[in-house]
């Protein structure tokens, strides 16, 4: 059999509410669109029926493959399972299941693609969230352009559509935090954004608890930043700087009035002062060290319990 064109990667997470919908636009794309494709799911250790219905699907319908991962290893694992399931020719559409993104946006970059960019990504121009959640999202990516040594584009999520040889090239990079809009940024090559509207949910809540938003923030963070091991430097010459400047104005209060400042609130002071910042550096330290103990076991990223690909179970 030839090869498909365009790989479709979709991480699903207790996605049976949508699956229906979500299957329905799908199969309306693939009839409509002008190159050959195969829809990879992936399963991120579900615990409602969307396992099984992803099995059924792939078993009677060979343009789905279906990946069920052993556990739930988190959203950016499971779309870096299902690039190394790919096997598309010039391109792979990343999008999410809850068709917050519209996947019928693929023509739209495609078209972007053959004029040579190996990145086409989605910003968000407006989204049907919580003010509070749209505030945190917008905080979060103005603070990543600001501290980040790489250029990651303002509200831009894994919503893209890149290259073959791009796709191949994730595949290579072996981190264990991953944080993919920041590795597709690393990464290079013609890259081009466009603007949407971002969708509700069409059924169910979202997979990103308060924790796991933390979790990605901080791998965007501590992987693409040299911020927080400069903050530790700035702020201990900070220290240093005042400890010298309150030696001099304790001798200089010695010398011209003969006395020198006294006081245990002022002492207090010092010491919380003091022992904040020494734990704010040891917590910042501990998360670098953290991300290198995790590295160095050199574990699998994921471990996959079962895939249907061409109507066929490989356990």
């Amino acid at each position: 059999m030839s090869k498909p064109e365009v790989s479709i990667v979709i991480p699903l997470y207790n996605e049976e509410a949508v699956f229906a919908e979500l299957i329905k636009r799908l199969n309306n794309l693939i009839d409509s669109f002008h190159k050959k494709i195969e829809v990879i799911l992936v399963d991120d250790g579900s615990s409602d029926s969307t396992p099984q219905l992803m099995r059924e699907l792939a078993l009677k319908n060979e343009r789905f493959q279906s990946v069920i991962l052993s556990r739930n290893f988190g959203h950016q694992i499971a779309l870096s399972a299902g690039l190394k399931q790919t096997n598309a020719t010039e391109a792979v559409f990343i999008i999410d299941a809850d068709l917050q993104d519209p996947p019928e946006m693929l023509e739209q970059f495609y078209q972007l693609y053959e004029e040579g960019y190996d990145v086409v990504y989605a910003i968000r121009k407006n989204r049907k969230e919580g003010f509070f959640k749209k505030l945190a999202y917008a905080t979060f990516y103005r603070i990543m352009v600001k501290i980040s040594y790489v250029q990651i584009p303002l509200d831009t999520g894994d919503f893209s559509l890149i290259s073959a040889r791009m796709a191949k090239l994730l595949n290579e990079m072996p981190e264990e935090s991953r944080y993919l809009r920041g590795m597709r940024s690393w990464l290079g090559f013609r890259q081009i954004g466009v603007e949407y509207d971002r969708e509700e949910r069409k059924s169910g809540e979202s997979k990103y608890s308060l924790k796991k938003l933390f979790q990605l923030a901080f791998n965007g963070i501590f992987n693409f930043s040299e911020f927080p091991i400069k903050l530790i430097t700035n702020l201990g010459l900070l220290t240093i700087l005042s400890s010298i400047g309150y030696l001099i104005y304790v001798i200089a209060k010695k010398l011209i009035y003969g006395n020198v400042p006294e006081g245990f609130t002022g002492l207090l002071f010092v010491l919380v002062l003091f022992g904040g910042i020494q734990m704010l550096s040891l917590g910042l330290i501990g998360e670098y060290v953290l991300r290198i103990f995790f590295q160095v076991k050199q574990r699998p990223l994921f471990v996959i319990k079962e895939k249907i690909k061409n109507k066929e179970i490989e356990d």
